[in-house]
């Protein structure tokens, strides 16, 4: 099973020189992190079992991408003199959250190259947040039936002993201490990227190279929050995708951040019972938005601007030349591309 990770991603875009101690604290405080997000013991010393099963999974996911049996020894031996002064074997097992540990914060001896050396172990943290990030979702996607069925049992007589409140409240207070609790660790990797000079940012599973930091804050950042909704997956697909192509100098970027804008007009009139079925393309849909009869979504100046970007941006790159010079954006223009996707994307989701 192949396993999308950042060092792969980021295999032919160079981002360390060198590793110096901001590098190695970084590593040791984003390992930490994943510890606090994943506990490998509960508050009595005791292996999670269920934590346990996942560190191992991570283990096994990293080390099949990066060729080997294991990111650091498992198995360890020695020997010790017992009470007759005899020499003992001893052999035993590292824990997985051990070798894991090991694996991050190996001290680096030169002999690998510093990018690669930095990834590799950045990778881990990025799987790590991925796979409770999806436990995230998976607890929010099941939301909607606890709460139904926590109103029936506020609704019922009640038996034996309980609690004084409401289930439905309970329900509430447990979902926003899960999701609070992982945004906070988030907002923490994040930070630790800033203070240690990474142009890195991590969001929905990924980490990525980061925009200057006035567009990271105030459109990025909202944008990635609002498409963190499962109804915006294939937007938070295609964005990622026009990222990672941009930031390796691949083909075509802005054709995926024009996708993923388009998915978003789609999903907005489909939700809102205003596709026909007829439509043929994107002008169409945004036709959609801007009626009269649907409430002027968009206003005509705002719809003519966004079939602008599509007739600019997407429809020159995203359709063959013919005989015609191959068109290519400059990285300057491909940011734009980008930034004024996601820019638009959030104010189609904001106003829904």
């Amino acid at each position: 099973m192949l396993t999308d990770i950042f060092a792969y991603r980021y295999l032919n875009r160079p981002i360390w020189s060198e590793y110096t101690e901001l590098e190695r604290r970084l590593l040791n405080q984003a390992f930490g992190i994943v510890k606090d997000a994943l506990p490998y013991y509960d508050s009595n010393g005791k292996e999670i079992e269920s934590n346990k099963i996942k560190w191992e999974t991570l283990h096994d996911r990293l080390a099949r991408e990066l060729g080997v049996n294991e990111l650091s020894q498992r198995c360890y031996s020695y020997t010790q003199k017992n009470y007759l002064g005899q020499e003992v074997p001893i052999a035993g097992l590292f824990s997985w959250d051990d070798v894991c540990g090991q694996f991050v914060n190996t001290t680096f001896n030169g002999q690998v190259d510093p990018d690669r050396f930095i990834k590799e172990r950045l990778s881990f943290v990025e799987l790590a947040m991925r796979l409770r990030g999806d436990e995230i979702a998976q607890a929010n996607a099941k939301i909607p039936k606890a709460l139904a069925d926590a109103a029936l049992r506020d609704a019922g007589p009640r038996l034996g002993l309980r609690l004084q409140g409401s289930e439905v409240d309970g329900v509430k207070a447990w979902n926003a201490t899960l999701n609070s609790g992982f945004e906070a660790q988030v907002a923490e990797l994040n930070e630790r990227f800033r203070r240690a000079k990474a142009p890195l940012t991590y969001h929905n599973g990924f980490i990525q190279l980061a925009l200057d930091e006035t567009i990271e804050q105030n459109i990025a950042k909202p944008f990635w929050a609002l498409v963190a909704d499962p109804l915006w997956k294939n937007v938070d697909i295609d964005m990622k995708e026009s990222l990672d192509r941009r930031d390796s100098n691949d083909k075509d970027p802005a054709i995926f951040a024009a996708k993923a804008l388009e998915s978003t007009i789609k999903i907005v009139s489909d939700t809102k019972g205003w596709t026909r079925g007829t439509e043929t393309g994107a002008s169409q849909y945004i036709d959609n938005l801007m009626s009269k009869a649907n409430g002027s979504y968009l206003t005509v100046w705002e719809g003519d601007m966004l079939k602008d970007y599509f007739r600019k941006v997407r429809n020159p790159v995203g359709h063959g030349p013919g005989s015609e010079p191959m068109p290519k954006l400059t990285l300057i223009q491909t940011d734009w591309a980008i930034e004024s996707a996601m820019s638009w994307v959030r104010t189609l989701i904001r106003r829904m």
